[in-house]
């Protein structure tokens, strides 16, 4: 049986969190394997419409294959986006959209990046340290495992791999880096290990989730993955129109953190405004407070467990 390329997390959930209304307009920031988008797509009248994201090629080869009929003519309520959800301001002017009435944005990594191997996405495999999202430009994990400083492989481990280890982990790659450049995925995780080769199979729990988090420190620096979450969540809430809902769905601390603290108060420090009487100042009435996966759908889609869902409304 074939991998899927990706079975969206909590989706029952997210479709009741955003409320859909049928002549409504809509996003899905990241399309990915394309379940999120049909399920709201089937909740539209002919008078609503859905944007897709993503900035994968990946991505479109595998929808229009997938779901030939989004595609087709006859439902030009559906447009997919090639690019990145972080330009969201300016393909809705591109589009002459002024106002949008729900957005999604599902940010765990597709099926499809961990499980295929060049891609570089997972220390499970054998393959090229790439981890770009958009293989069309811009830098990979191997420029920066081979090009940053110590100090900066540092800052990045501990700051997106929230790895006590950083330092040392640094200083391993840059002496390894001077005597061969490290290129492939089992290459930066037997080093980080210090080790020469690795049997993944066999390695205790607490050195996978080293390496884990050593590729997800990677993964975000690669893809500028919070900046881009930033930048959204700005654009988002500039855009949804009053009783508009977004719906985020996050999978490690970092992301879920900048979620839940700008819901609450409606700016990207997390900083929390009060007016007179101690009311807090937000755009935002929250609706899902970090929802996670029931033990059946676990049980079917493991990797749903470190989902978490959280919906908020505009005021």
């Amino acid at each position: 049986m074939s991998t899927p390329y990706h079975i969206p997390a909590l989706l029952t959930e997210t479709l009741e969190g955003l409320h859909i209304r049928p002549e409504g307009v809509y996003v899905d920031a990241t399309f990915g394997g394309g379940g999120h988008s049909r399920a709201m797509y089937g909740q539209l009248s002919p008078q609503g419409q859905l944007f897709s994201f993503d900035r994968d090629p990946d991505a479109l080869a595998q929808a229009q294959t997938t779901y030939p009929d989004l595609f087709a003519a006859e439902h030009p309520r559906f447009t997919f986006v090639h690019s990145d959800f972080r330009y969201l301001s300016q393909w809705m002017d591109y589009y002459h959209i002024s106002a949008i009435d729900g957005l999604l944005a599902d940010l765990g990594v597709s099926f499809h990046h961990f499980d295929t191997a060049e891609r570089g996405f997972s220390f499970r495999f054998q393959g090229p340290l790439d981890m770009r999202m958009n293989r069309g430009g811009g830098k990979t994990a191997a420029d920066i495992v081979n090009t940053y400083s110590e100090e900066d492989l540092a800052r990045v481990f501990y700051q997106y791999g929230e790895l006590s280890q950083a330092r040392p982990l640094a200083r391993r790659i840059v002496k390894a880096r001077q005597q061969q450049p490290v290129l492939r995925t089992e290459q930066l995780a037997a080093i980080a290990l210090g080790e020469n080769t690795l049997d993944i199979e066999t390695l205790a729990p607490l050195r996978k989730k080293t390496l884990t988090l050593l590729f997800q420190a990677l993964r975000i620096e690669v893809n500028d993955e919070l900046g881009a979450l930033r930048e959204l969540l700005l654009s988002a809430t500039q855009l949804l129109r009053k009783g508009g809902r977004i719906a985020i769905l996050t999978y490690h601390s970092l992301e879920d953190r900048l979620v839940k603290n700008f819901f609450r108060a409606g700016n990207l420090e997390g900083e929390v405004q009060k007016d007179f009487y101690g009311n807090i100042l937000t755009p935002f009435r929250i609706i899902e407070k970090g929802r996670t996966a029931t033990p059946e759908e676990v049980q079917s889609n493991p990797r749903a467990r470190s989902a978490k869902l959280r919906v908020a409304e505009k005021l």
